[in-house]
């Protein structure tokens, strides 16, 4: 057993300055080193035995912790075979955490610095007892009787003849965490200051258990005594899991931005709805490789916080010959959350499909599918020279004199007919349409179509008189 005990300050400095309580931000980061971390009182103790030949003996390890970039700057420490041995060391140790601690033998500690003796400091210095040494070969029936068994135990556990047992500290396995505002906030963008320490707590968390966020949830009470809604709330939701606590922040920036309190709030509360295991990036040897700035769904995330999701529209594709049904423009940011699904399950179906195959030999021609024809096939109709540059939102309806229709003139006939007969096997309206390129001495070349079908329903001929002409699209 070998124990090292780390007293933070109390004022956190360093990336992680608006946490809360410096002591829990402590304990996530020493984590890392050993899973038994215990807390007592504003004092981390580490049980590293277990875990020392990881990190190169005790020596390296201990080199290693001091010389880390710590989320909050260390006091003192200290180093013992026991935790109560590594709690006196540390409170007889110098402030500076660059100095050695005054290795005191065990005997020779003062009796103050054992807890369970604090109660009975003045009776133990009028018997003339300073140090452990001193209370240690005192008859242990007379300690019992005049002090409890409580003090025997814990000196017992001081020179390691009784384990030392202790709560462990774990993280949890969904972050929440609240922060009590100093004063009571009016405007909603105000809030964003208060959430940097919420923010700065939640990347520790995800760092430590090697997760992204994907969803959270920021909460604020209000004053209770107006008559209003006692609690607002505010989703978040990102296309791919990250840590940016830098990002998160501009995000909450843009959307409380658009919040409107009905009364002060005086607490705010943030908790994650959904996170996922986040992938390792692999470093690139190459400098010019390194990429900079914002990836497009952050660039895409922010845009449509700040303009509004329907303000920030994605070209999707669609299996249909109607021109007015080939492509849709849902939000953006929508699109980027679905694709991120359907990749991640992809992805764990491609795994489990793999873990039942038997491993191919070397050399074996593997299948693959044609990728570029797959891409290229939906897209095929918009390379066509046939198709216009701009399609209208509504057609045209035009006049028609003399069997040829009009639009700031008469029109000629350039290329045409392409028809096309659609619609009738994935409902909405049904499209029986003769398409013609068209030229205007006034408009350029146009994009025309002629209806085939009567009022009745009956199918037109080619050389009805009283067809009905549309204009649906311009040339650039």
């Amino acid at each position: 057993m070998h124990w090292i005990a780390l007293q933070p300050e109390l004022a956190p400095v360093g990336a992680l300055d608006d946490l809360t309580d410096p002591v829990t931000a402590l304990g996530w980061w020493a984590l890392r080193y050993t899973p038994k971390v215990a807390r007592t009182g504003d004092v981390l103790l580490l049980e590293v035995a277990a875990s020392a030949r990881l990190w190169g003996g005790l020596p390296a390890l201990l080199q290693h912790i001091l010389t880390s970039n710590q989320p909050v700057a260390l006091n003192k420490y200290a180093q013992a075979a026991t935790s109560l041995i590594a709690l006196a060391q540390l409170a007889v140790a110098p402030s500076s955490p660059t100095q050695p601690v005054n290795g005191l033998a065990v005997d020779a500690l003062p009796v103050h610095t054992l807890a369970a003796a604090t109660p009975h400091l003045d009776t133990l210095s009028r018997l003339g007892i300073a140090t452990w040494g001193q209370l240690r070969v005192l008859p242990r029936g007379g300690v019992s009787r005049r002090f409890g068994a409580a003090l025997l135990d814990a000196l017992d556990q001081a020179y390691g003849l009784r384990p030392d047992l202790y709560p462990w500290l774990v993280l949890p396995e969904v972050f929440e965490a609240s922060l009590e505002l100093t004063s009571q906030v009016e405007s909603a963008p105000a809030l964003l200051f208060a959430a940097r320490r919420l923010l700065a707590q939640l990347r520790v968390w995800l760092q430590l258990r090697h997760r992204g966020v994907l969803a959270l949830e920021l909460i604020w009470q209000m004053d209770e005594r107006r008559h209003t809604a006692h609690q607002g709330t505010l989703r978040l939701r990102t296309a791919q899991p990250t840590q940016d606590a830098s990002h998160l922040q501009r995000l909450l920036g843009e959307h409380l931005a658009h919040v409107r309190l009905p009364a002060p709030a005086h607490t705010l509360r943030l908790r994650t709805l959904e996170t996922s295991v986040l992938g390792n990036t692999s470093a690139s040897l190459l400098p010019d490789a390194v990429s900079t700035g914002d990836s497009l769904a952050q660039t895409v995330e922010r845009l449509s916080a700040r303009l509004g999701a329907n303000q920030v529209l994605q070209l999707q594709p669609r299996q249909d010959h109607r021109p007015e049904q080939m492509q849709a423009w849902p939000p953006a940011a929508t699109q980027l959350i679905a694709a991120y699904a359907i990749d991640k399950r992809t992805r764990g179906q491609n795994s489990l499909k793999n873990a039942s195959q038997p491993v191919a030999t070397v050399g074996a021609p593997r299948p693959r599918a044609d990728v570029s024809k797959r891409i290229a096939a939906p897209l095929a109709l918009w390379a066509q020279p046939l198709y216009p540059t701009w399609l209208l939102q509504v057609p045209i309806h035009l006049a028609v004199r003399q069997q040829q229709p009009q639009y700031q003139g008469p029109l000629t006939l350039l290329a045409g007919p392409q028809r096309l007969e659609s619609g009738w096997w994935g409902g909405g309206e049904m499209a029986l349409r003769d398409y013609f390129v068209a030229r205007s001495a006034q408009a350029g070349l146009l994009w025309i179509y002629r209806e085939r079908l009567h009022r009745s329903g009956a199918a037109a001929a080619t050389d009805e008189p009283d067809a009905s002409w549309y204009l649906h699209g311009l040339f650039a």
